[in-house]
């Protein structure tokens, strides 16, 4: 159990990392008018685990912060990520060992 809960923590980290310099990537590549990340690939970054890092990207670069999308989609993520933790953490020991 507990060499999951590390690679756990350590996932988490990795996708947080992964979607916040993604962010910053597509920044820099916005400004010099390179070929852009698309969105599709920082929502599935941020699905997987990666949307803490993906809002703090957004607002550190500034980027995608006038895209509703966005704005609106990343925290609901976020939320629901959070909810979905609560629920494993609250389930009985019974329900996850099956």
């Amino acid at each position: 159990m507990y060499n999951a809960i590390i690679v756990l923590i350590i996932y988490f980290i990795g996708t947080n990392l992964t979607g916040f310099f993604l962010m910053g990537i597509d920044k820099r590549k916005a400004i010099k008018g390179a070929f852009r990340i698309p969105e599709a690939t920082l929502f599935i970054v941020a699905l997987i685990g990666g949307s803490a890092g993906s809002i703090a990207g957004m607002y550190v670069f500034h980027h995608k912060t006038r895209h509703p999308a966005f704005v609106y989609g990343m925290p609901a993520i976020l939320i629901l990520q959070a909810v979905l933790v609560i629920a494993v953490l609250n389930a009985p020991i019974e329900f996850l060992t099956i």
